[in-house]
């Protein structure tokens, strides 16, 4: 195995400041500006999660940190390396969204060659995969030819790959694009137990519910700019909140008389009468359902997701560029 760095005083272990990318879309066409000077930062042992819509910037700013392009100006670092180094790059591990696999090779043959590829040293190849395979849950697949792996097993095989040097971070573009419930379970368990084991891992992906269960911190990127920086609990009040109140056996009067008032917040379906309000509020309503003679069935706060206040950010981002 390669001998680490001593980063043990690095706490940041990615930041990027004022980093900006402008790309030339064809020949003869003006520079776009697709990374406007961002700024973010990655704590040690953290799983971080950056969202965007499509063309946002996410994979822009991926392949900057990856070494694969290079930005326009700003700084960006990872372990305290600036990122055009190369050195610091055998404790970085990366899966790409769309890897190509050799489909000819056994997972085990697969996992060997990076192994060697990576500068692992012979006498410790062997556990190494032997590990990884228990790892990811392929030891009975390890002999089988990529090629008749699933979808999700190759997505397996490829995380594997990307720790095969046993990285200090990890780089994971779109880890669970493309799976199906179980297999994007197995890679949020697998990303969960890098954590455990002292790793820190960053996650590109557009599923906002899988970031929301994994990561310990969140950016939303819209238009190139970074909208949101934090822990992802800090984000939730600033989306809609409240509390969700449940009644029957309100007179159609009564249901008229509230829906002018609460409008959108309230919603009928048949005798059952949903309504969302404040939670300050929450008292006055329950007092006055009760005084029209309603029986109040349920009270449950209301908490807003990732995906709202995702959603939210984008839209209102649209809406100010008309």
């Amino acid at each position: 195995m390669s001998e680490r760095a001593d980063t043990s005083p690095v706490t940041k272990i990615v930041v990027v400041e004022d980093l900006t990318k402008d790309l030339r879309p064809g020949f003869g066409l003006r520079r776009k500006r697709v990374l406007d000077r961002i700024s973010f930062s990655v704590e040690r042992g953290e799983i971080f999660g950056f969202v965007g819509p499509n063309g946002a910037g996410k994979t822009t700013t991926l392949k900057v940190l990856m070494g694969l392009i290079r930005a326009t100006s700003g700084r960006a670092q990872i372990l305290g390396h600036d990122v055009r180094e190369t050195a610091y790059r055998r404790h970085v591990g990366f899966l790409p969204e769309n890897p190509y696999f050799h489909d000819f090779l056994t997972g085990r043959e697969f996992l060997a060659f990076y192994a060697k590829l990576s500068g692992l040293r012979r006498s410790n190849r062997a556990a190494r995969i032997e590990a990884l395979l228990d790892l990811v849950g392929l030891r009975e697949a390890a002999d089988a030819r990529l090629r008749t792996y699933s979808k999700g097993m190759l997505q397996r095989i490829g995380l594997a790959q990307s720790l095969v040097h046993d990285p200090e971070v990890v780089f994971l573009d779109e880890p669970m694009s493309g799976l199906d419930p179980l297999g994007r379970k197995e890679i949020r368990d697998l990303i969960l137990r890098l954590r455990t084991e002292g790793k820190t891992v960053f996650m590109n992906s557009h599923i906002l519910s899988d970031v929301e269960m994994l990561c310990d911190r969140v950016a939303i990127i819209a238009e190139g700019r970074i909208r949101y920086e934090g822990g992802v609990d800090a984000f939730l009040p600033h989306g809609e909140s409240g509390t969700d109140v449940v009644a029957t056996g309100l007179a159609p009067e009564a249901a008229a008389k509230l829906h002018d008032r609460l409008g959108e917040r309230m919603r009928v379906q048949g005798e059952r009468v949903e309504l969302r309000v404040p939670h300050k509020q929450v008292g006055e309503l329950l007092a006055e359902l009760l005084a029209m003679g309603a029986e109040v069935t349920s009270v449950m706060p209301h908490r807003a997701s990732l995906e709202s206040i995702f959603l939210s950010t984008v839209q209102e981002r649209r809406r100010w560029a008309r």
